[in-house]
């Protein structure tokens, strides 16, 4: 009876699921795990993921790159036969450029730009800085003569009848008569902080304690030359956010960085103010329009009729959003379009086609975004397209004819919603599809707008490149089709797509699944949550170049996974608002899905589960360890926004609401920082001047006062995306990271990077 037992336990150990930690992790690893990155594309493991298009001036035709494992050819399209055909001849080509510049460079590896077609089949192009034409018919490449074009001065402008030039001095705003130099002056109290015809500049670095703001210029001319539209900055009051950059080898001392940037709920702000004037009489039209904040500024575009123009600006707390047209002849304004929510309004989008007396605009006020015109005479507002699903972008306007071309998801039965299609729409609601294949459907128009090049693919149907009639949506030519199969051959498969109810009980909600090439079914793995809850896009891999994303981490023994929940973008309005003023549950269907998924799937351990994310996708990281922390065993969060207080001011106040109130700190990691039972590691770039490095030292702050272990990476000289050697060396911490705290096992430093 012992032995019979015995021989039952050693069968039970054998067909049981293994641990993975049993297991120790090799350098052959590592290298599957670095053949799967971005820098392999196109040169030695997956090709033509996505080919873009290239349209000549002329409107004849295009160029595109196609790549393979022999190297990339450059080729062409001409409108006039649709002939796919090389763009030049590459071994002549290159033998004379290496000739030319002393180079030794292969015709399958040359890399030139500034590609343009000239007369008589002659192109243009650059090669290392150099200009040099080459003529199809000869194959002779010469030096290109052309001088270079002139830098203009971007602190003044001229009219478009070229009669004026507008320019600042001591912060107030001139024009200059181009017939006899007569100088005439605009605005009279500019000062200091107090600029005419200036700009809000992001990103407007100022270095030291007084450091100047960089020096800003704008103004828009009406199509007639009779009218100047631009705007006073007002810096008096707004308050600065700061950095300190340590990374200058040359400094002992760090050097002090600033720039005004609003926190939510702030009113110490960079304010705005439309400005007009009238170029014959030379004086300021007053006109009745808000002094908003830098992050709700009014921004205005004239109309052809002299002194029409549209302006539009959102409500601080975007649940309201208006759109006027303004008269400066009479001083007047006469609304157009007033959008309101009860939770936010998120990507308002217009477009003038005053050809036909519209504009047109996309709006969820039924729930779901759906195009409207609203006429610039009457104010009519006319509903175009109506139905249960999501139009993401106006892709292209034929203002001759009024047809509407526009991206939209969910429209097919059948198809996954977030797959999006083309359409086109006319001014009486008659709507046609133009790519009928059920898949994603990236789009790139011509100037003209007669033709289209269409990248589609999922993530499991590898991407065709096709160019297509707009009119029509016909095929006309096939560009370049996805190659992977270097890396099929070694095993890898595409990501898997799963589906399960939401915690609402039922809506679908979908996600994917990523997988080691060297997969067994009999092992059980940790899985790792890659998220980004946004909630402004969303992360299911809906393209085929999508479905490599995670599979680096995957090779080092996880399933990764990634999936949209309740309150991301791209569904319904209802579906979205899930999130507002409750970014603090986003994560609460990724525990569903977790939980749903290793209790589908044997080989998934749900007792071991990481998560990582960068910025927004950082707060879910931490969000996730300290907020679930019965979950979430291992963290790594890079560049996150922890507390939305000391965010920037659109982002949170968007999604948060305003006024900030209590709601704020209830979903802080900082305040929550005491939860922490798993293992976090934080970083963030030093110079980070997207989302300012505070809110990390202030929760490492909190972390230590909580005297919770954990681990913190500050990159000196990196901004809010990390580059180069710092980006390399932040993704090998974060694969060992879960290495050794995730799977268990003793990471490895030392591996080639190619």
């Amino acid at each position: 009876m012992q032995k019979k037992y015995i021989v039952l336990l050693l069968l039970g150990m054998l067909i049981f699921p293994l641990h993975m930690k049993a297991q120790e992790i090799t350098k052959d690893d590592y290298q599957r795990a670095v053949s799967f990155m971005y820098a392999n594309y196109n040169n030695k493991t997956v090709f033509n993921l996505y080919t873009q298009a290239h349209w000549f001036e002329d409107n004849s035709g295009l160029w595109f790159l196609n790549h393979s494992k022999d190297g990339k050819a450059y080729k062409t399209v001409s409108f006039s036969n649709y002939e796919v055909t090389p763009l030049f001849d590459h071994q002549s080509l290159t033998n004379q450029l290496n000739t030319l510049a002393k180079d030794s460079i292969k015709a399958s590896d040359i890399s030139i730009r500034d590609i343009e077609k000239k007369e008589n089949g002659v192109l243009a192009f650059s090669y290392k800085g150099t200009h040099y034409l080459y003529n199809n018919v000869t194959k002779r490449v010469t030096p290109s003569e052309e001088k270079e074009e002139k830098e203009t001065n971007v602190f003044e402008s001229k009219s478009p009848d070229g009669r004026w030039i507008a320019y600042t001095e001591d912060y107030n705003l001139f024009i200059k008569s181009t017939e006899n130099e007569a100088v005439y002056q605009l605005s009279f109290d500019g000062k200091k902080n107090y600029e005419y015809a200036s700009w809000y500049g992001w990103y407007d670095k100022m270095e030291g304690e007084q450091g100047e703001r960089p020096k800003r210029f704008f103004v828009n001319w009406s199509e007639d030359s009779q009218w100047i539209s631009t705007s006073v900055v007002d810096l008096r009051n707004a308050e600065k956010m700061y950095l300190l950059d340590w990374s200058i080898d040359s400094l002992y001392k760090p050097k002090l960085l600033s720039y005004y940037r609003g926190s939510p709920g702030d009113t110490n702000m960079v304010r705005l103010k439309p400005i007009f004037f009238n170029v014959a009489l030379r004086k300021e039209i007053e006109i009745d329009l808000p002094s908003n904040t830098h992050i709700n500024n009014v921004s205005t575009q004239f109309l052809k009729q002299s002194g029409m123009l549209v302006a539009s600006y959102a409500q601080r707390g975007y649940q309201k959003e208006t759109v006027l047209k303004v008269d400066l002849n009479a001083g007047t304004t006469k609304p157009l379009i007033t959008e309101t929510s009860t939770t936010n309004i998120d990507n308002f989008s217009y477009w003038n086609l005053e050809e036909k007396n519209k504009l047109v605009f996309l709006s969820e006020r039924s729930g779901w975004r759906q195009l409207y015109t609203v006429d610039i005479v009457s104010g009519e507002i006319k509903a175009l397209t109506k139905g249960s699903y999501v139009i993401n972008s106006i892709e292209h306007i034929d203002k001759s004819t009024g047809w509407i071309y526009f991206l939209a998801s969910g429209k097919e039965k059948g198809n996954n919603p977030y797959h999006q299609q083309l359409y086109k729409v006319d001014l009486d609601g008659n709507t046609r599809l133009l790519t009928s294949e059920k898949t994603h459907h990236r789009i790139s128009f011509s100037e003209d707008g007669t033709h289209f090049v269409d990248n589609f693919s999922t993530s499991q149907a590898p991407t065709q490149t096709v160019l297509r009639e707009a009119a029509t949506g016909n095929i006309v030519a096939r560009l370049t089709q996805a190659d992977a199969s270097i890396m099929t051959a070694k095993g890898w498969k595409t990501p898997e797509v799963f589906q399960l109810k939401a915690k609402d009980g039922k809506t679908t909600i979908y996600g994917a699944l990523w997988k080691p090439t060297n997969f067994d079914s009999n092992k059980k793995y940790p899985i790792i949550d890659h998220s980004y809850t946004g909630p402004h896009t969303q992360m299911f891999p809906k393209s085929y170049d999508r479905g490599f994303m995670n599979q680096s981490l995957a090779e080092l023994g996880f399933v990764v996974m990634m999936v949209d929940g309740l309150g991301t973008s791209g569904r319904s309005k209802a579906f979205h608002d899930h999130s507002y003023k409750n970014m603090g549950n986003n994560l609460e269907d990724h525990v569903l899905a977790i939980k749903y998924l290793s209790e589908t799937f044997d080989w998934i351990d749900g007792e071991r589960v990481g998560v990582f994310g960068h910025s927004a996708g950082g707060y879910d990281t931490g969000r996730a360890m300290l907020g679930f922390p019965e979950i979430y065993k291992v963290g790594v969060a890079s560049s996150a926004d922890h507390d939305f207080r000391m965010e920037k001011a659109w982002w949170p106040e968007m999604y948060m609401g305003w006024p900030v109130d209590e709601s704020y700190e209830e979903v802080s990691n900082i305040t929550n920082a005491a939860n922490l039972q798993g293992k976090l590691l934080i970083t963030h770039g030093g110079i980070d001047d997207n989302v300012n490095p505070s809110a990390t030292f202030k929760l490492a702050e909190a972390l230590i006062n909580a005297d919770k272990e954990f681990d913190l990476v500050i990159f000196p000289s990196q901004r809010h995306g990390y580059t180069g050697k710092h980006r390399t060396y932040f993704i090998k911490k974060r694969w060992n990271y879960f290495v050794e705290h995730l799977r268990e096992t003793k990471p490895i430093w030392d591996f080639k990077w190619e």
